[in-house]
């Protein structure tokens, strides 16, 4: 931690993406509603999406053009199965992808769970100049990626560097074409 920077909040959106969950049975999502707002950022949306390309697409196009959105985390659908399709949703609205999120997911995963990482197809990209973070349907892999990858990446004070500081420039590419 650079202890000369202020913590900046940022407005995160929390959506699972399950046919069977609701809102009072959804641990992964209150896993992580938790940590955010523990964290100091702002729990600035909460959903959940029916496990179809079109509802994720719809709720992700939706909350990156939301200005009370920075960031988005989705819980559930990226495994192996038939019904998970959130990789197949997200990753064509990527701008780009952040190939490195899901190395550094499975590196942790690895010491827990040792080979069944391997199932998990965790992913994240920016879209429309906001974070997108698709991670495992599981509370343990949710604890996982925010409490050892998220929860510091989304805190300005992180050295040496930090997804919050280049928030501003994510959109270099659109303004340069404009101008």
């Amino acid at each position: 931690m650079t202890s000369e920077r202020q913590f900046l909040p940022a407005n995160i959106a929390v959506v699972t993406i399950s046919d069977t969950r609701t809102l009072d049975t959804d641990k992964s999502g209150d896993t992580l509603a938790a940590r955010v707002t523990a964290a100091g950022h702002a729990l600035t949306h909460r959903a959940i999406v029916k496990d179809d390309v079109r509802q994720i697409r719809a709720i992700a196009r939706k909350l990156s053009k939301a200005s009370d959105v920075d960031v988005i985390i989705t819980t559930g659908g990226t495994g192996l199965t038939g019904r998970d399709v959130t990789v197949e949703a997200m990753r064509p609205l990527f701008d780009k992808e952040i190939e490195g999120f899901g190395v550094v997911f499975h590196m942790i995963s690895f010491r827990k769970i040792s080979t069944s990482t391997i199932q998990s197809r965790a992913t994240a990209g920016v879209m429309n100049s906001k974070y997108v973070f698709c991670l495992p349907g599981s509370p343990g892999a949710c604890k996982d990626a925010w409490d050892e990858i998220l929860v510091h990446q989304l805190d300005y004070r992180h050295g040496p560097c930090n997804f919050i500081e280049i928030m501003p420039r994510l959109d270099e590419h659109m303004r340069r074409k404009k101008g």
